[in-house]
């Protein structure tokens, strides 16, 4: 509790042109501070790790956080750094400045400040939520770090940022980027679509291959191997996948990474990658390259948010898995069993279209997909 001592506090929040300020730091032999520099324990991380729930809440730090708001509040006086990326920048001011750092410096350093503990308490708040197993709580927070500042949002005249939450789900926020120019959002918001729907197949079972457009596909397949995957999943609408995304769930090999390169396509994802693979995409140079080390489990239960004016739409995760259920044949004449496995096939990937959402499914492979449209019989 050393950080809560009132002398601290006072010198942190004492305003220096008060009278009275002045007259009580003086009293008590209070010092004034000019500068924090506060790195939070890390609880984040800690959280990450899969620990113990008292070795998480033992990583909830109390002394850091008030000490940063408390700088934060009295910014007009004292500067507070909480990011390790402003150190050369603040050191810099502090020489160029004899010492000191401007108002407008110390502004956006508070600024920055209150977002590192905001998200700090979001994290903490999120994780009590999920342990609690509390699945509408009263409040509710969110937060990131930012990752990226993109060039434009989904249309040119927007602007956009990416940030990441910490939680390690295979996907493209996690994934590391082998090659290729910077992500762009609808690229971001693309390949997540690409890589979830491709999380629905077992690579233990089958090869599997997604090709997204506006993050609705445009052609999904299983097979032997992912080139064979691929060439089914292109031939349903070759068209539309022309600068799409392709999502693979087994390690990318040379034989489908010379296939898909002949397409021009904006970025691939896949669990990994082989160094042939990786050589033949190095020849497409704006041809980006993800890997991830896994696939997102469809089983896993999550949050998806939605924007409205005034508010926020919170729903779980869709996380349904065609495995789970219970099929019940309504019909005169059953399924066989092949048709019965194009049914599943096209369930999975019926998850992931925008409704009105009709797809047609033959021997494992789509042959035909109708999204978001007004009307069934248009979707069809």
């Amino acid at each position: 509790v050393k950080t809560l001592h009132p002398g601290v506090h006072g010198a942190l929040l004492g305003v220096r042109d008060d009278p009275e300020h002045s007259a009580a730091m003086r009293k008590y032999g209070i010092e004034p501070i000019d500068l924090v520099v506060s790195n939070l324990y890390p609880f984040e991380e800690v959280r990450r790790s899969g620990a113990d729930y008292a070795s998480i809440v033992e990583n909830i730090d109390i002394g850091g956080p008030a000490m940063i708001r408390a700088s934060a509040k009295n910014h007009a006086y004292v500067a507070i750094v909480t990011d390790p990326g402003d150190y050369a920048s603040v050191l810099n001011a502090l020489e160029m400045n004899i010492g000191s750092l401007s108002l407008d410096f110390r502004k956006k350093l508070a600024a920055k400040a209150f977002a590192r503990t905001a998200s700090y308490d979001a994290a903490i708040s999120g994780w009590f939520a999920e342990a609690l197993e509390i699945e509408h709580p009263t409040w509710r927070a969110f937060g990131g770090r930012l990752v990226e500042v993109m060039r434009y949002g989904e249309n040119p005249h927007q602007s956009a940022g990416f940030y990441i939450d910490g939680d390690k789900r295979p996907g493209v926020a996690t994934a590391r980027q082998l090659q290729g120019k910077q992500l762009s959002y609808n690229n971001i918001n693309d390949t997540d679509a690409a890589f979830e729907l491709v999380g629905e197949f077992d690579p233990a079972r089958s090869a599997a291959v997604a090709i997204i457009k506006h993050a609705n596909p445009c052609g999904v397949a299983e097979g032997t191997s992912l080139k064979a995957a691929y060439a089914k999943a292109l031939a349903c609408d070759p068209v539309s996948a022309f600068g799409g995304i392709v999502a693979v769930n087994r390690t990318l090999d040379a034989e489908a990474a010379e296939e898909i390169v002949k397409t021009f396509t904006e970025v691939i994802i896949a669990p990994g990658a082989t160094d042939e693979a990786a050589a033949i995409v190095a020849a497409k140079k704006n041809l980006r390259l993800l890997v991830t080390g896994g696939l997102p489990d469809p089983r896993t239960p999550g949050t998806t948010v939605k924007s409205v004016a005034g508010g926020l739409l919170i729903q779980g995760r869709d996380n349904a898995v065609v495995d789970d259920l219970e099929l019940k044949v309504v019909t005169k004449r059953a399924p066989t069993p092949v048709e019965m496995a194009d049914l599943k096939f096209a369930f999975r990937i019926a998850k992931h279209v925008k409704s009105n959402a009709i797809v047609y499914v033959r021997d494992g492979a789509t042959v035909g997909i109708g999204a978001g449209q007004m009307r069934r019989v248009d979707s069809s």
